[in-house]
């Protein structure tokens, strides 16, 4: 039979020592049941090396904690830095005016300054106000080259506005524009002659 008894019709004696046969190999195997008990799984990857799983999990939950950032970052940037900025600002305002007392009194700056910033239509001064802030704001105009028109380049760059009007270049330039005036002629010269019959 599966257990190592044997089957059919058994005397004492050999059923007896069946069973002394059978617990002495249960003693043998006991301890490696213990053994095998408190032992821990090893895993191993297709190669047969052991596999350490610590070490995979920190891994596995570094790369996560980085795709989290950057999905985070994504959806920041989806969203618009702008509009997020604007909504920022427009939160810390509301707090802002919320801290304030619901009476404001003659000496309160910031209902000063809103109003003072007010156009009113028919204000006699705010003409000369427009002028003097885009004065301020106006950023200072930087230098060009004034003087007798430069040679044509590749890329349309004007010169600087240091430069003293003598051309230094190794010709390079004057060549291209010839060749491509040259081209540009042949090609209409040869269109005139093909279609000259007709």
């Amino acid at each position: 039979m599966s257990s190592g008894v044997k089957a059919g019709l058994v005397s004492a004696d050999v059923l007896h020592r069946e069973q002394q046969e059978l617990q002495k190999h249960d003693k043998s195997i006991k301890h490696l049941e213990e053994e095998s008990r408190n032992a821990r799984t090893v895993f191993r990857d297709k190669s047969g090396r052991k596999r350490n799983l610590a070490q995979e999990q920190l891994e596995q939950r570094l790369k996560a904690e980085a795709e989290s950032k950057r999905e985070e970052q994504y959806a920041k940037w989806g969203k618009g830095l702008a509009q997020e900025r604007q909504q920022q600002q427009n939160v810390e305002d509301a707090i802002k005016e919320m801290q304030k007392p619901l009476a404001r009194y003659i000496d309160d700056q910031d209902l000063d300054r809103m109003l003072r910033e007010q156009e009113r239509e028919g204000d006699p001064m705010a003409a000369l106000i427009k002028k003097r802030k885009a004065k301020e704001n106006k950023e200072k105009e930087k230098p060009r080259y004034k003087g007798p028109a430069p040679p044509l380049n590749r890329f349309n760059i004007w010169p600087g506005h240091r430069w003293d009007g003598v051309d230094r270049s190794n010709g390079f330039e004057q060549q291209r524009f010839a060749r491509i005036a040259n081209k540009k002629a042949v090609q209409e010269l040869a269109y005139k002659w093909s279609v000259e019959d007709m």
